[in-house]
């Protein structure tokens, strides 16, 4: 009988560890999907940013040649 006991706690014991395992697992996936999500949003979020950023440097270059055809007419910047 005392062998049948040691080997039922050891199995309770195995099938313990494996719930941690596979609940360590579950956690670890989720978390994984989390992540992700917000790495693709964050992707997202820098295309449209690049977008916005070039739209304002285009804008700027046009408003400089526009005010300024020749850059020798530009005026020195404010240290000088």
């Amino acid at each position: 009988m005392t062998g049948a006991l040691i080997d039922a706690q050891a199995h309770a014991a195995l099938e313990q560890r494996v719930t941690e395992l596979e609940t360590r697992l579950a956690f670890q996936e989720h978390t994984i999907s989390e992540l992700n999500d917000a790495l693709a949003a964050a992707r997202l979020e820098l295309v449209a940013q690049t977008g916005l950023l070039r739209r304002v440097m285009d804008d700027l270059r046009q408003a400089r040649t526009v005010q300024f055809p020749d850059p020798g007419q530009e005026p020195p910047p404010p240290h000088y």
